[in-house]
This record gives C-alpha cells, sequence and structure tokens, in this order.
C-alpha cells in the first residue's frame, strides 16, 4: 500500500523494542509487588478461624452512598470505560479512577495489588499486538534489518495501550466498590437488585472459608516441614503431596459439616439476618447521576472529539 509509512531499523535494535521494555516492566512489577505487600499485609497473619469482624472503614462520601446505587452505577461505569475507542480518554478514565479512590480513602496498597494481578494480562497485549495487528492504510510501521514478515505497528501499539488504560481504570474502581462497605452488606444490596439470595450466600462462605483452609492448608505444610518432609522430582514426593490434598480435602468436609450444624443450631433456614437497612435518599441519587453524567461525558469525548 502506498499510504503506509515504513520505518527501517538496524536488526539490533530490535531487543531495544522488545526485550528491554519488558525487562523494566517485569522489574518494576516486582518492585511494586514488594511495596504494595508490606503496605498492605500486617507483621502477624490474621487468624481466619476467628469468626471475622467487619474490618474498619474509613467515613467518606463514597461510603455513607447507597450500596445499590453504588453498584450499578460503577457497573454501568465500567461498561462506559469499556467502549472507549481512543487513548486519551481511556487515560482521563484512569485519573477519574484515581480521584474516586482518593475520595473514599481506600488503600492505593491494596489497588496497586489488584493491578498487579492484571499486570501479566496487560503485558501480553503490549507484546503481541504491535506485531500481530494487520497493516491498514495510514499506518507507521517499523521493519528490523531484512526480516519483512516481521513489522512493528504503531498502531497496535496504541491499540495495546488503549486497551491497558482501559484495564487499570476499570480494575481501580473495582477497590472502591468492594472496600467502601462490609462485603455482607454489598452482598445485601445485590440481592435487592434481583440477584438470587443464595448465590450472594455462596459467595460469603466461601470468602469466609477459603481463608479458613488457606490456613489450615499451611499448618499442615509446616507440620510436614518440621518432620523433614522436602519436595523432591521422586515419587516419595508425589506420594506426600496426594495424602496432603486427601487430607485436606477431608479436614475441609468435615469442617463445612460442623459449619453447616451450628448455622442450624443457630437458627439457619435458608436465609441470613439482613445486615443492613438500605435507604435511598436524595443525595444518592444526585451522586449516581453526577457519575453518570461522567461516564457520558467520556463518551462524547471518545466518539466526538476524538475521533473527529
Amino acid at each position: 500500500m502506498p499510504d503506509i509509512t515504513h520505518i527501517k531499523l538496524p536488526l539490533w535494535q530490535l531487543p531495544v523494542f522488545v526485550l528491554i521494555p519488558l525487562a523494566v516492566f517485569a522489574l518494576a512489577v516486582v518492585f511494586l509487588k514488594r511495596f504494595a505487600y508490606n503496605r498492605s499485609i500486617p507483621t502477624e497473619e490474621r487468624d481466619w478461624s476467628v469468626p471475622p469482624i467487619a474490618d474498619a472503614i474509613f467515613d467518606s462520601v463514597i461510603n455513607r452512598w447507597d450500596v445499590r446505587c453504588k453498584i450499578v452505577t460503577i457497573l454501568v461505569f465500567s461498561f462506559a470505560i469499556a467502549s472507549l475507542k481512543h487513548l486519551t480518554p481511556a487515560l482521563v478514565a484512569i485519573g477519574i479512577s484515581s480521584l474516586v479512590i482518593l475520595i473514599a480513602k481506600t488503600s492505593f496498597a491494596k489497588a496497586l495489588l489488584r493491578l498487579l494481578a492484571i499486570a501479566g494480562f496487560i503485558s501480553m497485549f503490549l507484546i503481541v499486538m504491535p506485531f500481530s495487528v494487520p497493516v491498514h492504510s495510514n499506518d507507521t510501521v517499523i521493519i528490523f534489518g531484512k526480516m519483512d514478515w516481521l513489522v512493528f505497528n504503531l498502531r497496535g501499539l496504541l491499540l495495546a495501550a488503549t486497551i491497558a488504560a482501559k484495564a487499570v481504570a476499570i480494575t481501580l474502581l473495582m477497590e472502591p466498590l468492594l472496600s467502601t462497605a462490609p462485603l455482607p452488606v454489598t452482598l445485601h444490596g445485590l440481592s435487592k437488585l434481583g440477584v438470587p439470595e443464595m448465590a450472594g450466600q455462596m459467595v460469603l462462605l466461601s470468602y469466609r472459608y477459603l481463608h479458613v483452609f488457606r490456613h489450615e492448608a499451611r499448618r499442615m505444610s509446616s507440620g510436614m516441614q518440621v518432620r523433614g518432609f522436602r519436595k523432591h522430582t521422586n515419587i516419595q514426593t508425589l506420594r506426600a503431596v496426594a495424602n496432603f490434598l486427601g487430607m485436606l480435602l477431608v479436614r475441609s468436609f468435615e469442617r463445612t459439616e460442623r459449619v453447616f450444624d451450628a448455622m442450624r443450631a443457630r437458627g439457619y433456614k435458608g436465609r441470613f439476618p439482613e445486615p443492613a437497612e438500605l435507604h435511598l435518599k436524595t443525595s444518592d441519587l444526585l451522586i449516581t447521576a453526577l457519575w453518570l453524567s461522567a461516564g457520558s461525558a467520556l463518551i462524547i469525548f471518545d466518539r466526538i472529539i476524538c475521533q473527529g
């Protein structure tokens, strides 16, 4: 195609575009992961065998917002972010999400841990898309040496950066959604929006007892190491790991039966008591309208101003 801009670079510069940025990204992820864990994880591990009490939640506008409006608004706003097509509005969305975290007074360290969870997914887009996006008119491509079959498309890099920015913006929104109200209250709001109550109970119990089972697995693993167990690539290690998993499954099943019996002894008949009374106020509707207006402005900015 005559309207494609070709930039020819020596072959030795290929690692500059691929390997060096990948190494810098990996080092940044390792550093940020260590920083986030040091800021968010206490020195003593919590004993999850003790029934959890709602964590301390700072008072803010987002905390006082009705949980039903918060769920619907953040989900709609997330879909609005996902529909963006240009990088600039996606970067603006990141700014809005960061501002919401500041207003909600939630932990940036926990939000950073959520970002690190999607770092590998985002890095694959940034590496693969510049080399795999089809070449269209008005594209600018970089050719390394004489490898005409391997081109670096700058439009693909822009698309990957846009996808990554949208993923970051949506991931940051999950912290105000999940950390500004106790989990039982959030699940109660979902049930009021029409989600089956049994689904909310399953999520609540799974969240509660996954930590318990992890604590139990760590305790059993420590006991095996104290008794001299070391992992090797042999049949004895496989046998020991299989016995470990079997015992963990048996103990988990026994604990599940004890928990269910305890719930029935306390009057459980298929429903949990309501953790909070939900009352819709005028301020809740105003915050919802303001946030949805911001989402509409982002879409208008993306579709009219950037595209025009």
